[in-house]
Parts: C-alpha cells; sequence; structure tokens
C-alpha cells in the first residue's frame, strides 16, 4: 500500500506543454489510493481540458475564483482547497509560475491556493534548457526551497523547442516515486521495529471445544495499522481474528493459544523497539486437554485449569531497551490495580480500560482509555474510535523516541 493512499492532494496545473503529462499523473495518483482536486491556470487549458482532468478526478476543476458558466455566481474558497489538502502539488511548474511562487504575486487561483497552503508544496518544472539555467531561475529554485518547497528536479531530453537538454518535467511514475519517497525518509516512525500482540487466545478443552475471550483484536490492529503508517516495521501476533492487516509493513503472525503467543513474543522480542501488548491472552488454561471430543454424559463437569504464562510479565523481566506498553482491562479499582502492574511487569507505560465506562470494552469501535507511565503520571482521555485512540498511543511512542 501507497504512503499516498488517503492523502488529499491539491495538484496545480500551469500552462505549459507538459501539462498533458498530468492526465497520467492524475490517474497514478488515484490508483495509489489519494483523493485529489485539481486547480488550473487559464493558460494551462491550452494544453489539457478541464474535463480530462475533473473525469479522472471525479472532482470538479477549479481554475477562478468564481464559476461564470453557473446560474449563480460561485465563489472557488483558495483558503479552503488549500486547508483541505495534506499535500500540494505543482506540475508542470513554469519559469512564469515559479516566479510569481517566488515573489508572491498572486494574479490567479492557483496563486492564492499556494499562497494559503499550510502543507508540504512540492514543484516540478518544466521548461527549455536555457530557461531552465538561467539566473533568475535558479534564484527562484533557491527562494523557493529557502521557504520550504520541495523541488521535484527536470529531468533531461528532448524538449519542446527541438533541442535536448535538461528542463523537461519528471515523468509521472518518477514523481510519484519522488513524493512516496520523501513522505516515507520524514515520518516519525521509519527505522523502528514495534511488535503488537492482537486478539484472544483459544485454549483447548478438547479437540472440539475452547476457553476464550470476547476479544475481537480491532485495538491490535488497528494499532499495528496507525504503526506502519507512521512508518515502523510491525510485526504484528494475532490470536483467532477476522481481521487482515493491510499495510505491507506488517507481518502478521496468527496463533491460537497462549503458549504460542508467549513463543512467537519472545522469538522477535530482542529485536524490537517497541512493544505494545494489546491481545486478550488467557491467564488459565485447561491442565489436561481431552485426545477426543468429550461426551454430554454427567450432570456437572469441572475442568482443573493451570496458569499461562504471563506474557507481558515475561518480556519486561528480559527488557533491555525496549519501550514496553502494556494494556489492562479492570472492573474494580482501576487505577491501583494498573499501577500494580506497571511495577510487577516493568512497564513503561499501561493504557487502562475500565468496562464501567460505556463504549469501552471488548467488541465495540470505540474505547476510552487512561494512560499511566512508570512515574504513575495519570492521564485519562475521552471516549474515541480505537483508530484514534490507537494514533494517541503511537504518539505516546513518538514522543519517548524525540525525548
Amino acid at each position: 500500500m501507497s504512503v499516498l493512499s488517503g492523502k488529499k492532494i491539491l495538484l496545480g496545473v500551469s500552462g505549459g506543454i507538459a501539462a498533458y503529462k498530468t492526465a497520467g499523473l492524475l490517474r497514478l495518483f488515484i490508483k495509489a489510493g489519494a483523493q485529489v482536486q485539481v486547480i488550473m491556470t487559464p493558460a494551462s487549458k491550452d494544453f489539457v481540458t478541464p474535463l480530462t482532468l475533473s473525469t479522472l478526478s471525479k472532482n470538479p476543476v477549479h481554475s477562478t475564483f468564481y464559476n461564470e458558466d453557473s446560474e449563480e455566481a460561485v465563489w472557488n474558497n483558495h483558503v479552503d482547497l488549500a486547508l483541505w489538502a495534506d499535500l500540494m502539488l505543482i506540475a508542470p511548474a513554469t519559469a512564469n509560475t515559479l516566479s510569481k511562487m517566488a515573489s508572491g504575486a498572486c494574479d490567479n487561483l492557483l496563486m492564492a491556493a499556494y499562497l494559503s497552503a499550510k502543507c508540504p508544496v512540492y514543484f516540478a518544472p518544466a521548461m527549455d534548457l536555457d530557461m531552465y539555467r538561467h539566473q533568475s531561475t535558479l534564484q527562484n529554485f533557491h527562494a523557493l526551497k529557502q521557504f520550504g518547497n520541495i523541488m521535484i528536479p527536470a529531468e533531461s531530453g528532448e524538449l519542446a523547442s527541438g533541442l535536448s537538454g535538461e528542463g523537461r518535467m519528471a515523468e509521472p511514475e518518477n514523481i510519484i516515486a519522488f513524493i512516496e519517497k520523501d513522505i516515507e525518509s520524514k515520518l516519525p516512525l521509519k527505522g523502528k521495529k514495534i511488535l503488537i500482540t492482537a486478539g484472544p487466545t483459544y485454549e483447548a478443552i478438547d479437540p472440539v471445544r475452547f476457553i476464550g475471550n470476547h476479544s475481537s483484536g480491532k485495538m491490535g490492529f488497528d494499532l499495528a495499522e496507525t504503526a506502519a503508517g507512521l512508518g515502523a516495521t510491525v510485526i504484528l501476533i494475532t490470536g483467532p481474528t477476522h481481521f487482515s492487516a493491510k499495510n505491507p509493513n506488517i507481518d502478521t503472525v496468527r496463533i491460537i493459544s497462549a503458549n504460542d503467543m508467549y513463543e512467537a513474543c519472545h522469538k522477535f522480542y530482542g529485536d524490537v523497539d517497541v512493544a505494545i501488548a494489546a491481545a486478550a491472552v488467557a491467564d488459565y488454561r485447561p491442565k489436561f486437554v481431552a485426545e477426543e471430543k468429550i461426551k454430554k454424559t454427567a450432570e456437572a463437569f469441572t475442568i482443573e485449569m493451570e496458569k499461562t504464562q504471563d506474557i507481558l510479565a515475561s518480556m519486561g523481566q528480559i527488557k533491555k531497551n525496549q519501550f514496553l506498553i502494556g494494556f489492562a482491562l479492570e472492573t474494580e479499582n482501576e487505577i491501583e490495580n494498573a499501577k500494580l502492574k506497571i511495577t510487577k511487569k516493568n512497564l513503561d507505560l499501561i493504557v487502562l480500560n475500565s468496562l464501567r465506562d460505556e463504549g469501552a470494552g471488548f467488541g465495540k469501535p470505540t474505547n476510552k482509555i487512561t494512560f499511566i507511565d512508570k512515574d504513575f503520571n495519570i492521564e485519562p482521555m475521552d471516549l474515541k474510535s480505537k483508530e484514534a485512540v490507537a494514533e494517541d498511543i503511537l504518539n505516546k511512542v513518538i514522543t519517548h523516541f524525540n525525548a
């Protein structure tokens, strides 16, 4: 899955012959899973039609400050367009447009949106080779980089003038690759390896029956997707669940029992930077597992149970530099019990859930948590979607590494 998936991209098209490439560029953005809105300068319409880009983006194309063709004048809000975007790309960026960007000249909708943008701005120059090398163009490049804009260098090749040299707009595939690589390099968890446990464990009674719990695994999977989206390499060890990880940076290890999870965690734990134990692991398992299905003959049936190995405590015992996060689901004396777990299991942070809180617990799309760190600082959070809770937890990880 591309890092562009789900991104909102504002594509600015200025008036150069390379504008014809924007149709292919737009298709690649859509294929990567991005949402795209297009702003065209009036001159760019001589090279590619708004209808083409509108059809490919599945959004209206904007060019002027108001729609002259509508029955009532409709203002195209450049501020809304700029603030909507996660990133802005101006391609092609002609010498004229680059000059306006560098000087702050604002005589069209594209320039107004550019000057209003708070997101990263990429620009892909396109012009003849002598224009590309001209001192004023080089000064504009320097100024735009100083402003924090990101230049996608032009390529060498045959130009519209018939000459051959530097100035040709980068090919759409290369523009996409450049932006993806740039985004990936700046992700806050790039280079970090995170182990996450998820879901329930099933402890066998006989070949047919088991003892389990109501954990769906959603919290762990949301954590894995969020961590991978932030650049981390994720090892997701999950009990039985219907969820599947989508990000290719997630290595999913499926297990059944608490003992399976114990062995899998210790296989990978020594090489990770962070471990987040979000699984609902069984505390006890049947001491003896019947080889055949147990028949329903007796009026009463007793199962002798034995403790499972405490996975989180075992990781805490051998912890070196790992940032270790545990979960606690409590029904009474929540804060006191969570603090005891922090000390007993050598945790850096615990995520406390209470079944008393409406909207929290197993099988729900929301959760209400309280953070407690190893110094017993307590931070209660509001009820949120589990995706938002995952972001809050990973922000704690980011803060730890930035401290």
